[in-house]
């Protein structure tokens, strides 16, 4: 259990007379350490640092979204700086970083985030039997003070209680899976029609099965989590608990197909977690260790490849798209707020709370609104439309926006967003690939779209950025990222996430973003700015959206199967987050303009 108090991120209001309350800036946002924070500047009422030559007023939170004081239990985020700025707060000059691939916090850890991940073939909804469906993932800042369990405060909230985490017991007891789809819930078999791989336990040797569940019983046995294996015993050092409920199906799926069949078990239905985010927190955390070093070496022999049909071609883009965005505009509308925003927002305090979810959404995408220096006559290119709320909020500054989608349910709905907000005198939303894109703007905005681009095509992504921008004119992006060396090291493998949530998509490092920018493009990079436990949170609020409403879910034809897959989607990519494995960032890239 975690108490806020003196060196810890809470939503304390400000003290009299302006000073910041403990662990926090002036309005209560919570502050991150890092190590390369910028003293002496000034704060944006969103506690991140300025984004651009004039921050804009209405960056602060509408008067209804007055920060209140947290239960003592809630947990908290990290210390603070001397500074008293967040970690986001960073101008990185494209030669200033480390042998790695992200900024260096003062806990010495990697970023990291899930904003976007991969997904896995299926067949679609009833209602669409004839379309194949697809589903996606997202991002990380570790060190903080311990809980019981020994994971980091994850700042989790019941939707019908505010609690902080309990301990490896008490959350046994107390937290539920959110989605009601565990064994002993009676989960539903698969379709095979519709889940063939997910219905049918591969076949596997015995001395196969044997050899496998020797290996996992070994990895997990140091780790701190308690595996219960039904009539098996348990292992693990203790903390959140994992429940094994048909071992010989469990070991023969991660025997054929790796963490492929350990996502595709949890589909089944043969293993389950009280405390799902926290069990995959630790898993995550402990990456590395879970395979044998000699198995590492030898992993390209033995993972599986991405499919051919899944490169990111502009025909392959169209189908990767569709597989997960045109799943249903009702399936998202069911777990996202009003602004239909589906990448994380910045929060002025955690925990995060459902209600503030599309002011913190406005907030984010405020910051690279300014960032790009976005105002009244700007001509912007946005890739990625998204269902609309960027464009909406550039046009109502007084811009001139052309949107580039390839879904087309996306661009369906966000075109009437655009109409109904009598902005389609200043919005374009064009079906089109990045790389068919004309013309040249003064500013290029593009949130989470780089994770789907493919490492193949990050040159080609960030020229057209290059060739699109005039002189003198600005790129802000925001990207989620991961620590360089899993980056390399799994550049090849084909994972859960991308057979059933986002196919063809891959993860970059802070790193490769870099070094792609520098070698590919004349683009400088001015600053960039990581603020993965606001994504945590965010995926936190959406996956208990999602929870609260499975029925929904269901009656929209999407069947138990696929709602524990988008459960484990959503955890996974939140223990992402709260582990470190994952980060997201802001970043602004600028063109120089000879002529100035």
């Amino acid at each position: 259990m975690s108490t806020a108090g003196p060196g810890t991120a809470t939503e304390e209001p400000a003290s009299p007379g302006g000073h910041p309350g403990p662990g926090s800036t002036g309005d209560g946002t919570p502050t991150i350490p890092s190590g390369r924070t910028t003293p002496d500047r000034p704060h944006t009422p969103d506690g991140l640092p300025p984004t651009g030559p004039a921050p804009r007023p209405h960056l602060g939170l509408p008067p209804h979204e007055t920060p209140t004081r947290p239960s003592p239990r809630t947990p908290t985020d990290r210390t603070s700086t001397a500074d008293g700025l967040p970690p986001t707060d960073q101008i990185i000059p494209t030669a200033s970083r480390g042998p790695a691939d992200r900024t260096s916090t003062a806990d010495g850890l990697p970023p990291t985030s899930p904003a976007f991940s991969t997904t896995p073939r299926r067949p679609a909804p009833d209602h669409a039997r004839n379309e194949t469906a697809a589903v996606s993932s997202p991002r990380t800042t570790p060190d903080r003070t311990s809980t019981a369990d020994g994971l980091p405060p994850t700042g989790r909230t019941i939707p019908t209680a505010s609690r902080g985490p309990a301990s490896d017991h008490a959350r046994d007891e107390t937290r539920t899976s959110l989605v009601d789809t565990g064994p002993s819930a009676g989960t539903a078999p698969a379709d095979p029609g519709r889940w063939p791989d997910v219905a049918v336990v591969p076949s596997a040797s015995r001395a196969r099965v044997a050899v496998t569940a020797a290996l996992v019983r070994r990895a997990l046995s140091r780790l701190p989590l308690r595996v219960r294996f039904d009539g098996g015993g348990t292992v693990g050092l203790g903390g959140p608990l994992l429940e094994v409920r048909d071992p010989a199906a469990f070991h023969a799926r991660i025997g054929t197909g790796g963490l492929v069949g350990f996502g595709e078990s949890y589909m089944a239905g043969e293993w389950d977690a009280p405390d799902l985010v926290a069990a995959l927190t630790v898993l995550a955390a402990h990456t590395a260790e879970l395979i044998p070093a000699p198995l590492q070496r030898l992993r390209g022999l033995w993972a599986p490849r991405h499919p051919k049909d899944e490169r990111n071609t502009p025909d392959g883009s169209r189908t990767n798209i569709s597989r997960h965005y045109d799943l249903s505009n009702d399936l998202f509308a069911l777990f996202l707020d009003d602004t239909l925003t589906y990448s994380s927002a910045v929060f002025r305090g955690f925990p995060a709370h459902w209600d503030r979810l599309a002011a913190a959404q406005h907030r984010k995408i405020d910051r690279l609104l300014d960032l790009a220096d976005i105002g009244a006559g700007t001509r912007v290119l946005e890739i990625g439309t998204g269902w609309g709320e960027l464009a909406l909020r550039a046009a109502a500054r007084g811009a001139r926006v052309t949107s580039l989608t390839l879904s087309r349910e996306q661009r369906d709905l966000a075109l009437e967003r655009v109409r109904a907000a009598g902005h389609a005198d200043r919005v374009s939303i064009e079906l089109c690939d990045y790389r068919e894109a004309r013309g040249q703007y003064d500013a290029v905005v593009s949130v989470e779209m780089v994770e789907a681009v493919g490492a193949e095509f990050w040159p080609v992504y960030f020229r057209t950025l290059d060739e699109r921008l005039a002189p003198g004119g600005r790129a802000a992006l925001q990207a989620i990222t991961m620590p360089h060396e899993r980056m390399r090291a799994t550049r090849s493998t084909f994972t859960w996430i991308h057979k059933y949530v986002f196919p063809g998509g891959f993860i970059p490092s802070t790193r490769a973003v870099e070094d792609t920018v520098r070698d590919h493009t004349g683009l400088r990079l001015a600053r960039r700015d990581a603020f993965g436990a606001h994504y945590a949170e965010t995926l936190r609020l959406w996956r208990e959206r999602f929870a609260e409403h499975a029925p929904q879910v269901g009656a929209l034809g999407f069947d138990e199967t696929f709602r524990r897959l988008w459960t484990f989607y959503l955890a996974y990519s939140e223990a992402g987050f709260r582990a470190g494995y994952l980060d997201v960032h802001q970043y602004l890239f600028t063109k120089e303009n000879p002529a100035s």
